[in-house]
């Protein structure tokens, strides 16, 4: 079984053994105050109404009492259903005031909830695409769901019963005192064994508990993980190795539940143990001291029916320590994406353009992602790259040169480590991210849709656009297809798009691009997975928007160069060459061997078998 210290698969880590300089549980918890702050006057009423709700239970015995000494000892039968009557108010008060405890709370907590995941989501989508490269999509979506909910739960349950039930053993305890010291004492000294061994189940609990949502989360990754790829697991014929792959997660977390389900047993033994052998021994005195007139008889009943009514708040501490450490730990696994910082952020006194030239510049350009190792080197060691306004620039380079981490930095989806981008001149810091990203738009070789309608799909980075913006799109990327969808461009896609194919999904996400009519448009080998015709039919229709547009396009085929009015050659970290296509196959030795490995299409109309005569000629 993995110990508690070690690092999960996803690579996040799992439940730590609390240290000194933990939070306590009541610091950890106080930190949802913030959340919960505008349900506190229900929460509170729902506490008073239950605790009323407590009292009225204590306030049954001594009626007993007063029955059983009274006209029962007496042998006055008429006092009885005077007696009987009450006791049935006060049950009904009882039950009515637990109903609105329910209808005060529950509400008001799923509002809570409801406040906490929006915050969560907003969270997320602030956050830079860095920290999504880091945490797992399953690590992510149990905290914003299956951790909310026992949130929530607490909050509407648990919380409000702790409280409650603590000050009626506290009441309880005190009205024991006052009918009977020596009784009394037995039933307090006997249930010390309990408040010991909540504090020993503390730790043990904290500790499983985190291990076992953290595990929850493994598992959502894995399954998200595997329905994602569930073509390539058909196609090679995984579906077993995947599947034990599962069992042996799901076997890990059971394992983790019985060590959780064994701590609570060890409590229960406790919570049942004790109040039985209270009990006993108060039994035993009652009798002797009612037999010598220590107590009476209606005091002893009294006594014992005040227990039972104790009982459960002695008993229910075990479930609402479970309950309490389960939302600590779904609290802390919360806070650690709120507690996140955020490194691409919006400046203090932004920058505002109304409509940008489009001039986009590479100045002394650094980077290296957040997670390299220390001391390795840069992955862009120092570019330098001016696009005019309206130019199209092509960038090349061979596999793992970097240029897909140049159009990311384009777009601010990183920020540089060293050295500047630049639009017109402005540092891409020094715009409000929002605005930036009306100024500049970009289409990913990974095209990714969304559950929502073909329209809204396109119109993503634009929603106010109208019907002409929208055909024109769809025509320029070629995805006419659409309107032969059961309910054309109002046609639902399937999730991530998958009901496309590659083509469909990669010419939308080009329409998206275009719909928003950005001052810098950035593709990222958009066309990757169309065919040749469809291909040049696009690359048409894409010089007219390029004719008004400045645009960055990193190639991965000779055919989408030929859009470029120059080319940028990208090697070791460095743009070593720009020119035009020609230019560049003239002066670079790197550049023809990067063209040369590219996919084998035609350039300038001429086969790829026609290139090394060329090449040739060039050199000599």
């Amino acid at each position: 079984m993995t110990s508690p210290d070690s690092p999960s698969t996803t690579g996040q880590p799992r439940a730590r053994q609390p240290s000194a300089g933990q939070p306590t549980t009541l610091q950890a918890m106080r930190r949802l105050v913030v959340f919960a702050r505008p349900a506190a006057p229900s929460i509170l009423l729902g506490i008073l109404v239950a605790l009323g709700a407590a009292i009225v239970s204590l306030a049954i015995p001594q009626v007993l009492e007063r029955l059983v000494d009274g006209p029962l000892k007496n042998g006055d039968p008429s006092a009885v259903p005077g007696a009987v009557l009450l006791v049935a108010v006060l049950g009904i008060l009882e039950a009515v005031l637990i109903a609105l405890r329910r209808l005060s709370v529950v509400g008001p907590a799923t509002n809570v909830e409801a406040a906490i995941r929006r915050a969560l989501y907003a969270k997320l989508q602030d956050l830079p695409v860095a920290f999504h490269d880091r945490w797992p999509s399953g690590q992510l979506l149990s905290r914003s769901m299956s951790d909310l909910s026992l949130i929530r739960r607490f909050i509407a349950f648990g919380f409000v019963y702790l409280v409650v039930n603590v000050l009626t053993v506290i009441i309880g305890f005190v009205l024991l005192l006052s009918m009977n010291p020596v009784l009394a004492l037995v039933f307090i000294v006997c249930s010390i064994p309990l408040w010991i061994n909540g504090f020993r189940f503390e730790r043990r609990y904290h500790v499983v508990a985190r291990r076992s949502q953290d595990q929850q989360g493994d598992l959502a990754t894995l399954v998200e993980e595997s329905v994602h790829g569930i073509r390539v697991l058909k196609a090679f014929g995984r579906g077993r190795h995947a599947l034990s792959n599962f069992a042996a997660r799901a076997e890990e977390l059971r394992g983790t539940e019985i060590e959780k389900a064994q701590a609570l047993a060890g409590i229960w033994l406790w919570l049942l143990l004790v109040p039985d052998v209270a009990f006993a021994l108060c039994l035993l005195v009652g009798v002797w001291q009612a037999s010598v007139g220590g107590i009476t008889v209606g005091g002893l009943v009294a006594f014992f029916a005040t227990g039972t009514v104790l009982r459960f708040p002695l008993e229910s501490i075990g479930f609402l320590l479970s309950m309490l450490f389960d939302s600590r730990t779904a609290t802390d696994r919360l806070f650690e994406v709120l507690d996140e910082q955020n490194t691409i952020t919006d400046p203090a006194d932004p920058r505002h353009v109304q409509r940008a030239l489009g001039r986009l510049t590479f100045e002394g350009v650094h980077f290296h992602y957040p997670d390299a190792p220390a001391g390795s080197p840069d992955l862009l060691d120092g570019v330098d790259l001016a696009i005019e306004p309206g130019e199209t620039m092509a960038l090349v380079g061979i596999t793992g040169a970097g240029k897909t981490t140049v159009v990311e930095l384009a777009g601010r989806l990183y920020d540089v480590t060293g050295g500047s981008v630049k639009l017109d001149g402005i540092d891409l810091r020094d715009f409000d991210r929002e605005e930036l990203r009306r100024h500049i738009a970009m289409a990913f070789e990974d095209a990714t849709l969304f559950s929502a309608s073909v329209r809204d799909n396109v119109l993503l980075g634009r929603p106010d656009a109208g019907e002409d913006v929208l055909r024109d799109a769809i025509d320029i990327a070629q995805a006419s297809f659409v309107y032969d969808l059961p309910n054309g461009v109002e046609t639902t896609v399937g999730e991530e798009g998958l009901s496309l194919s590659g083509g469909q999904r990669q010419r939308l996400a080009l329409a998206r691009a275009v719909a928003a009519d950005p001052s810098v448009l950035v593709l990222d080998d958009p066309l990757s997975a169309l065919d040749v015709d469809t291909e040049a039919l696009v690359e048409a229709a894409l010089r007219r928007v390029l004719t008004r547009t400045t645009a960055l396009i990193v190639a991965h085929r000779p055919s989408t160069v030929q859009l470029a009015d120059r080319v940028a050659l990208l090697q070791n970290g460095r743009v070593v060459a720009v020119g035009t296509h020609s230019e560049l196959l003239a002066t670079s030795e790197q550049y023809r061997y990067v063209i040369s490995s590219l996919d084998e299409q035609p350039i300038d109309g001429r086969p790829i078998e026609d290139r090394t005569e060329d090449l040739t000629e060039v050199t000599a």
